[in-house]
């Protein structure tokens, strides 16, 4: 699963695997927590992820939900600037 940034310990990755399952999602890591977005709602919609690291992860999507998109549909890995 390619990292697609990383920023206050927060990792932020997505799966690339051909047909991978819907709703367009990622994944972010901090420490043994783990979460995964909704990318169309931002929404946590699996995961133990702290409330405060949610929140930081939600408004790093909110800046980049339609490269995040762009990325999903496009099966194409780029790197995305950090939440600073």
């Amino acid at each position: 699963m390619p990292e697609i940034t990383r920023f206050y310990g927060i990792i932020i990755k997505m799966f690339f695997i051909h047909g991978e399952h819907n709703p367009p999602h990622f994944h972010a890591i901090y420490g043994e927590f783990v979460g995964e977005f909704n990318i169309n709602t931002l929404e946590l919609v699996e995961g133990d992820l702290p409330e405060k690291a949610q929140k930081l992860v939600q408004e790093w999507a909110s800046i980049h939900k339609n490269e995040l998109l762009e990325i999903w549909n496009s099966q194409i890995f780029r790197k995305l600037s950090p939440l600073i």
